[in-house]
């Protein structure tokens, strides 16, 4: 049986839900045109609304056919208002994620959380194993945050991911994980 996540997850202070149209414009304005936050991204800053637009397209897209779970994040009461992203890519018995924050954001320990019930949740699965995320070798900030999140670093990847703002050949990455 495939491996399904719940359409909605809930946390003391957040709630991560289905991307919606809407959500393109105010994740424009809080990140995706932000540098510093693409900096360890496989993307490059979006120039224009129409690019986020696209993404969150791809995003329903991939909600819709199963493949994916792209989890907009917003806080509690505030719904409608995107903070970051939580993608969990299914593949047998294993979720890869990936994920986003606002700057803003950053250090409130929001993503821990998020990341602490999305791998919970998907763990509690009868057929998922393992969760798994990577992270540039330099970016210690999420290296932080996956382990605080319960993941455990298993190794380095070398030239695993290309992130166009820091280089154009691909970058060594360390590998987390959670697993039953």
């Amino acid at each position: 049986m495939p491996i399904s996540l719940p359409d909605r997850l809930e946390t003391r202070r957040l709630t991560l839900r289905e991307p919606r149209e809407a959500d393109a414009s105010l994740i424009f304005e809080a990140y995706t045109q932000d540098h510093e936050v693409a900096r360890y991204m496989v993307w490059r800053p979006h120039q224009t609304l129409r690019e986020t637009e696209q993404f969150i397209a791809y995003c329903m897209e991939g909600w819709r056919s199963g493949r994916t779970r792209p989890y907009v994040i917003t806080l509690h009461g505030d719904e409608h208002v995107p903070i970051g992203m939580l993608e969990a890519r299914i593949a047998s018995h294993t979720i890869d994620i990936g994920y986003v924050l606002q700057r803003a954001c950053w250090g409130a320990g929001y993503m821990a959380e998020a990341l602490i019930a999305l791998s919970d949740a998907a763990l509690a699965h009868q057929d998922c194993f393992r969760v798994q995320a990577t992270c540039d070798t330099e970016n210690s900030a999420s290296a932080r945050v996956l382990k605080k999140s319960g993941f455990v670093l298993e190794g380095r990847l070398e030239r695993h991911l290309i992130l166009p703002i820091l280089a154009p050949e691909p970058r060594a990455s360390l590998m987390f994980a959670r697993c039953r």
